[in-house]
């Protein structure tokens, strides 16, 4: 259980650096600056996570490395379509996909954090799975963030000061 643990803790260290490298560029494709702003905001964040990942390397007392996180990569990748495809679609189609892109990576994040936190805590592994547990919190606040977003920019009746909300 052990080795299944720190198989989850060095996959998900790698995406967090994946994604730490990626979301600058979605800063840049993003035409809202709101939700530029709460991208820069998530990459902050994601810095954080990654540090405490290392906190949790430490407390499996083993040096901070991680392995490919090949479903991350392929997220990337998917993300990366609709970042290629800025100049032939709409603002409003962009940043609608920049949103779906960044909701299939929180779930999956949030899937390999519960996994790991439960690991850690079937271990005993009380601080471990503190730590996990709180970027677990993390992830599925950024989740509720873009669902939100998600569905007030889906929303009709966009008018007035509610359109220039998120522009």
């Amino acid at each position: 259980m052990h080795d299944v643990l720190l198989d989850g803790v060095r996959d998900s260290y790698n995406a967090e650096q994946q994604l730490i490298k990626t979301i600058p560029k979605m800063v840049k494709a993003a035409n809202s600056r709101k939700m530029q702003d709460a991208l820069r905001e998530h990459l902050a964040v994601t810095k954080r996570q990654a540090e405490r990942l290392k906190k949790v390397f430490s407390e499996l007392d083993k040096p901070v490395r991680g392995k490919t996180c090949h479903g991350m990569k392929g997220l990337i990748e998917e993300g990366k379509e609709v970042l290629e495809s800025k100049k032939e679609s709409s603002p409003e189609a962009i940043d609608a996909a920049i949103i779906a892109a960044a909701q299939k990576v929180e779930h999956y994040e949030m899937s390999g954090y519960s996994s790991c936190r439960a690991h850690a805590d079937t271990l005993g592994l009380s601080r471990a799975a503190s730590l996990l547990q709180a970027t677990l919190d993390e992830e599925s606040q950024a989740n509720e963030l873009s669902t939100q977003i998600a569905e007030w920019r889906s929303t009709p009746r966009r008018q007035g000061k509610r359109a220039q909300a998120w522009t």
